[in-house]
């Protein structure tokens, strides 16, 4: 089956990583995956939420997506006065993969928030989120250690995460919109450097999905989210 742009069933969209993309945040990149484009900068405060262990950090997410984002202009939560139901979801989503990368006691008292805006969806935009969010992450990370604020780099491991789904019959790696709105199953899988699954999100969107179909999805998912970590060694120079 040919895909809408030409790529294979088992192939990512092109990738491109910005870093450094805004002066002030501590660390930040702008994520482009196929025409899905997501700005991403972590903040450093010093001091921790009342739930956080003394001597320990905490890493969160707050996700929103821009009015024109999407082919027809949607409202700011703002003018809502309150936080959508799906952007609370995904930066719940964002900040606990996120958090799975972090050595919470090397970071030491500080909150390190990831701030996730789509600036244009065209599908996985949570999975843009945390693979992007992940290199801001990194990027503070490693200023907090040049600047000799904390001694060694609390990231762990490298984290991604990239969509599959079944479209007419077809399993298909990294959907974008046009896909992910016609597939009868959409799966979303973050997982670290070790090959090991942090969250799946599965949901049978047109009909039930077998176990076996489900092991395909997630077999397409570790080989994209091993070549996305390639990219992430390559933007932050670690090889």
């Amino acid at each position: 089956m040919e895909r809408l742009d030409g790529r294979r069933w088992n192939e990512l969209r092109s990738v491109k990583i910005t870093t450094d993309f805004i002066k002030f945040a501590e660390g930040s990149c702008l994520i482009e995956c196929g025409d899905t484009k997501v700005l991403c900068a972590a903040s450093v405060e010093e001091r921790i939420p009342p739930h956080v262990p003394f001597g320990t950090g905490w890493v969160t997410a707050e996700y929103s997506m821009l009015p024109r984002a999407n082919r027809e202009r949607s409202k700011r939560d703002v003018a809502k006065l309150k936080l959508s139901p799906r952007s609370a979801e995904i930066q719940r989503l964002v900040g606990r993969s996120l958090r799975a990368a972090v050595d919470m006691e090397l970071l030491g008292e500080r909150t390190i928030t990831v701030d996730c805006d789509v600036l244009q969806g065209d599908g996985g935009t949570r999975t843009a989120s945390v693979t992007g969010g992940f290199i801001a992450l990194a990027l503070a990370c490693r200023k907090l250690v040049e600047e000799g604020t904390i001694a060694k780099m609390p990231i762990r491991g490298f984290v991604s995460g990239v969509s599959a789904g079944i479209v007419d019959e077809q399993p298909m790696l990294d959907l974008c919109y046009a896909e992910d709105s016609n597939a009868m199953v959409d799966l979303n899988c973050i997982m670290n450097d070790l090959g090991e699954i942090i969250e799946l999100q599965g949901t049978g969107e047109g009909r039930a999905y077998t176990v076996d179909e489900q092991r395909t999805l997630v077999e397409l998912c570790t080989k994209g989210n091993r070549e996305l970590q390639k990219i992430q060694r390559e933007v932050l120079g670690v090889l």
